[in-house]
């Protein structure tokens, strides 16, 4: 093998943005929630954020509507509560000194805006066969890119959503027009224009609505009730989108889901500091990767600059067990990058000429042995961090039959050394074999009930259509997106978008089984992350939550995110102190969140403190 170039780069910034630096935090803020019926409400989100700062915090409130926040620095905060159906509730806080502020939430006649996405998708029609059939269409082929509240929020006659879906046929998810690009447009779409368009109406007119919104999820309870959320705002990018607020970045339910303009945020990670870093594989000329403080909040960006003048752009993101941030970046021809977060010195690796680059929807990854792992469009490459070398490993099948091309999209490693992608398009897994020096495959079960709805002529049809991208799905397939690998198993999770599950297989075996998620119809898996409990944690990005599945019990747990339409795309989990940190990317609202667990035992000590 021919040894990359290696490109060495000075850690540059070209802005700095900081809050205020964070004084002794030793005041509580605590006070209990109350309809205006005068009942206690419990699983209420609370979210408090100083004048002037870039950090967020969020609780909820227990069983007896009451809630504490973590201790927090002095100063005058916003404060404000919300739960679905109700409006919001605002205060201002001056925080000398502990403080209490209690709520009481009204109730809104009009609630539809606050919904997240997977609440919309399982209020749509679907107790009949065709209803069921645009049912599937919708979540699967108008939310390739975005969460189902953006289109949704919104209502249009039977005209106006024919235009939407003209819209969404031809552009995809990069924005390409398809037929610009003279490439075939979305095939479920076009076949379902008018069915779907009169469907959508029924659903989402001006006239009376079919959406059905008598049984909603319920409040967060328990151990879920108990998780902090710290959210750090990152600078949305200033050529393309305007500086949010508040109330524009999702904080605000009854505002609805916000554009995404602006926001560069993709992959993120903490590192051994505790503070975070982030990637953007957004065009831009001021980030390839950045550093949040988790203590202040202060935003540095760093460029790795692509030929065309603008920042290098990055998808994945890795850390390694000394703390080190593994990136891909493409510089005019894709390849992988690391930075010491210490030292923040950036190196650059090419693969050589002849060699695959870095491409697609990058992810990267690093296996029980050490070595790197990061995606092409037709497989996966392995670096050697020691040697600097890599090789590569392709796809057996790269493409169907009837065309459609298996361009890869997810990525993991696993503890012995071997390296898994996921094929979106066709279904499939493969499997690099390092000892080998062979790549293998496994191809995921098709969604048997979408299969047994459609007549022949329909299965015909969409078996021959080619897919011209990630997000033109046909209504049978599992959709995997991003995996996960846990390090002290021989276990891969694969997080299946379209199926609603997650598939477990066995990465000695390669056994598959599949795990449904608690409503396989609206809830929509991305990436895997696996904690040392071997729990399997996953991002549900159109639903505003993360939930985290136990295979010891066969028990899932659901966190409700504070802020609306996040499209977290990317999770990642830190371990320390006794404690799991669970870091979201929210790709949409130009966020990145932190959650962590309390005890029974930590609100109970806060709740004593917060009586003195």
């Amino acid at each position: 093998m021919t040894k990359p170039t290696l490109v060495r780069l000075a850690a540059a910034f070209a802005l700095t943005m900081t809050a205020p630096a964070a004084l002794a935090a030793d005041a509580l803020l605590s006070g209990v929630i109350k309809s205006s019926a005068g009942e206690t409400m419990s699983g209420v989100t609370v979210s408090a954020k100083a004048d002037g700062a870039t950090i967020t915090t969020t609780v909820f409130t227990d069983a007896g509507g009451a809630y504490y926040f973590p201790p927090l620095p002095p100063g005058r905060y916003r404060v404000w509560a919300q739960a679905l159906t109700f409006d919001i509730a605002r205060a201002e806080v001056a925080l000398d000194s502990n403080g209490r502020q209690d709520f009481t939430l009204k109730p809104l006649a009009n609630f539809v805006k606050q919904l997240p996405g997977d609440a919309l998708l399982a209020a749509l029609p679907q107790t009949t066969p065709e209803d069921a059939r645009m049912h599937r269409i919708v979540r699967n082929n108008c939310t390739g890119c975005h969460s189902a509240s953006y289109v949704l929020q919104h209502r249009f006659d039977e005209d106006g959503w024919r235009k939407v879906i003209a819209t969404m046929k031809n552009i995809n998810g990069a924005g390409v027009d398809q037929r610009a690009a003279k490439r075939a447009p979305n095939g479920v779409l076009d076949a379902n224009e008018n069915a779907l368009a009169a469907y959508l109406a029924r659903a989402r007119g001006p006239g009376d609505s079919s959406m059905n919104f008598a049984t909603l999820r319920p409040r967060p309870t328990g151990e879920a009730a108990r998780a902090v959320f710290r959210e750090y705002d990152v600078p949305v990018d200033p050529e393309i989108g305007d500086d949010k607020t508040v109330t524009g970045d999702g904080s605000d339910w009854t505002r609805g889901t916000p554009a995404r303009r602006g926001s560069i945020v993709h992959d993120a990670w903490m590192d051994f500091d505790g503070h975070l870093w982030v990637n953007s594989n957004a065009p831009n000329r001021k980030l390839t990767i950045a550093r949040v403080d988790t203590r202040t909040g202060a935003y540095k960006p760093f460029v790795v600059p692509n030929r065309n003048g603008f920042a290098g752009n990055s998808h994945g993101m890795w850390r390694d067990k000394d703390g080190v941030i593994w990136f891909n970046v493409n510089t005019g021809r894709g390849g992988l990058a690391k930075i010491d977060p210490r030292t923040e010195k950036i190196d650059v690796y090419m693969p050589p000429q002849g060699m695959s680059p870095t491409g697609g929807a990058t992810t990267v990854d690093i296996d029980g042995k050490g070595f790197v792992w990061v995606t092409t469009d037709v497989g996966a490459l392995r670096f050697d961090p020691v040697n600097e070398r890599f090789a590569e490993f392709k796809s057996p099948t790269p493409r169907l039959a009837n065309g459609t091309f298996g361009r890869t999209y997810g990525l993991a490693a696993d503890r012995n050394g071997n390296g898994w992608w996921a094929q979106m398009q066709t279904d499939t897994i493969g499997v690099g074999d390092p000892a080998s020096g062979q790549s293998r495959e496994i191809r995921l079960a098709p969604v048997q009930a979408e299969m047994d709805r459609l007549t022949p002529d329909e299965r015909a049809y969409y078996a021959n259509m080619v897919q011209p991208d990630y997000n033109t799905p046909i209504p049978w397939q599992q959709g995997p997106r991003r995996m996960g690998t846990d390090k002290n198993a021989d276990v891969l999770w694969v997080g299946n978008s379209w199926g609603g599950n997650l598939a477990r297989i066995d990465t000695n075996t390669g056994a598959v089984s599949y795990v449904p998620m608690p409503d396989p119809n609206s809830q929509q898996p991305y990436q895997i992350a696996v904690d040392s409990t071997h729990a399997a944690w996953t991002n549900m990005w159109t639903t505003d939550r993360v939930a985290r599945y136990s295979p010891a019990t066969g028990q899932w747990t659901l966190f409700d995110l504070p802020s609306r339409g996040t499209e977290a795309r990317y999770i990642s989990i830190d371990e320390r102190d006794g404690r799991i940190n669970v870091v979201l990317p929210y790709a949409r609202t130009s966020k990145i969140a932190v959650l962590t667990l309390r005890s029974e035992a930590d609100i109970e000590s806060l709740r004593k403190q917060a009586q003195r």
